[in-house]
């Protein structure tokens, strides 16, 4: 146990990982966002076709995972985008078999629905070719603390592994949690993210039911328009991004590089409806004011925010108002879901590391098909090409249906 008190302590950024609808890692699909360029495309599955959807485009992996065929087979969707993100950041922090030991090491993986396509499949084989055709490891596979486990599995993480669900919030619950577990002094390491795969028939029909996916089925490319006067809806995405978080001193007496710095979390909730954000944005408010005071910033020292904006038409003006109120209409705003579609438990995370990487690089995103930006929004919103800007700290903020908000702020190494 470190005797460093709490005000000491510093977490950094010392890894990432993630496999996204642009690309199978970091480095490509960064590239992907700079550029502008769309994950999306047609759906042409048989099940789209034969239950008529309104809505037949998604956001599916641009690379699928790379596992043997054992772990394919025992593994759900969303566990093996998982697997795959969390060993791309553990790579890349340079962590390896006695570089922190078990009982210092923890995992914090977030799933908005969890082993989706799983009980779909296993579902129809039961109904179809009776009980032996079900799969041993279905109960596993379906779990919602899988993912979590498979890499604590992995980790040997024994100060704790957790898997908070908290729809499209649990990537980033993820990292805030992980946040204050080496805060209080429980961990040196944490694994930290989300991850979501469930592009399936029921899935898709719920979303289309509720009119919350774009419908404009014959230009996928750019049916995601956050922020833009003609938004519709998202575009179902599916996967996952992996952060190691070190606690600061730990990370330099091995000599690990640091992205950045996570200096402060915050957590809230709406208590307003189960799936409409509320309009006064009070619990957005809340939770980006707490990351500020947690990380001892100010309003004005953030000079990006990526922005949750799913291009749903309340959404995203619930989101500019909550932006203006609290940090004014300063900042420099992205919205990567333009590009990546909505990977819904996998999204805070991702779009985590992309905060990370414009502090690194002081370089923002453009939002992807903004043609027009919505009058009412009234935010510095980059479109086009991506923007040049020194950015001492930057905001990421991520929503979810059940009212749940988080915010995360992050400052250079």
């Amino acid at each position: 146990m470190n005797s460093l008190s709490r005000n000491d302590i510093e977490v950094v950024v010392t890894g990432v990982g993630a496999t996204t609808p642009l690309c199978g890692d970091v480095p490509a699909t960064w590239r992907g966002l700079l550029e502008g360029r769309s994950g999306a495309s047609v759906l042409d599955t048989e099940w789209t076709r034969e239950h008529d959807f309104p809505v037949r485009i998604a956001a599916r992996l641009a690379v699928e995972p790379d596992l043997d065929h054992v772990e394919l087979k025992r593994m759900d969707r969303a566990e093996q985008l998982a697997v795959v993100a969390a060993r791309q950041a553990c790579r890349d922090a340079d962590l390896t078999d006695g570089t922190v030991a078990p009982d210092r090491c923890g995992v914090v993986i977030g799933t908005g629905i969890g082993g989706a396509s799983t009980l779909v499949t296993q579902h129809d084989a039961l109904r179809e070719r009776g009980l032996r055709a079900v799969s041993p490891q279905l109960i596993p596979m379906v779990m919602p603390n899988g993912p979590a486990a498979l890499v604590g599995l992995a980790l040997r993480a024994r100060a704790g592994v957790h898997a908070p669900m908290s729809a499209c919030a649990s990537g980033a619950e993820a990292i805030a949690w992980a946040w204050r577990m080496i805060m209080a002094g429980e961990a040196d390491v944490v694994a930290a993210g989300g991850t979501d795969a469930c592009i399936t028939p029921a899935i898709m029909a719920g979303f289309a039911r509720a009119r919350s996916m774009s419908t404009r089925n014959t230009s996928p490319e750019t049916a995601s328009r956050p922020f833009d006067a003609d938004r519709d809806g998202f575009v179902l995405g599916e996967g996952a991004g992996v952060l190691v978080l070190e606690r600061a001193d730990f990370a330099a007496a091995r000599g690990a590089k640091a992205y950045g710095r996570l200096a402060g979390v915050g957590m809230s909730n709406d208590a307003h409806h189960i799936t409409a954000p509320d309009p006064d944005g009070t619990g957005q408010c809340t939770a980006i004011t707490a990351a500020l005071r947690r990380a001892g910033l100010e309003a004005g020292d953030i000079g990006h925010v990526n922005a949750h904006a799913t291009a749903t038409p309340l959404g995203d003006l619930t989101e500019s108002t909550t932006i203006r109120r609290v940090l004014g209409d300063g900042p420099v705003v992205t919205a990567p879901k333009g590009a990546l579609g909505h990977l819904l438990g996998g999204s805070g995370a991702v779009e985590a590391i992309a905060t990370v990487l414009s502090v690194r690089d002081g370089l923002v995103p453009p939002t992807a098909n903004l043609a027009t930006l919505d009058s009412r929004i009234g935010l510095d919103v980059v479109a086009g090409a991506p923007r040049e800007v020194r950015l001492t700290a930057a905001i990421s903020n991520s929503f979810g249906f059940g009212g749940h908000n988080v915010s995360l702020a992050f400052t250079g190494a």
